[in-house]
């Protein structure tokens, strides 16, 4: 698989993300609906035209897993054995249709697992950014990932 494995990973290392994605109407809808989010802000452009933005904003749950989930192929593919919590979510700007969302990922800390000889827990900052490289999402993420000798 692509993804790094846990020895491969250094504290303090940045991955700036080449992969890009444009937000359209249509995710913001279909992922709204498939949540069962029924907030008026995704999905009602009447409604939101009175909102403090004047127009619908993206699910920020859409926004947290487009900003995680971009750091997949290039860190994480087939390497992680799963997502042990997320911590200090954040959200310092909506996402709107048609923003086009990039991401950079720091590793903050790893340490070699207590319980599992086959894995090491690594601790991940994402953060996203809109086409102004305004930041529009942040979350420390802990997975436990497999070593070489896995």
């Amino acid at each position: 698989m692509a993804g790094l494995h846990f020895e491969d990973f250094v504290e303090g290392q940045v991955f700036d993300h080449e992969v890009r994605r444009t937000v359209s109407e249509y995710d913001n809808t279909l992922f709204s609906c498939l949540t069962m989010n029924t907030q008026p802000l995704h999905l009602d452009a009447e409604f939101s035209k009175n909102s403090i933005h004047g127009q619908r904003i993206v699910n920020s749950m859409f926004t947290l897993a487009l900003v995680v989930g971009v750091q997949v192929t290039e860190l994480t593919l087939g390497t992680t054995l799963g997502n042990l919590g997320m911590t200090d979510v954040a959200f310092p700007r909506p996402v709107f249709h048609g923003d086009t969302i990039h991401a950079r990922t720091t590793i903050l800390s790893k340490r070699v697992s207590q319980k599992r000889t086959d894995s090491g827990i690594v601790n991940f900052l994402h953060e996203g950014f809109n086409q102004h490289d305004e930041l529009v999402a942040t979350c420390k993420r802990t997975a436990l990932m497999k070593t070489k000798s896995a």
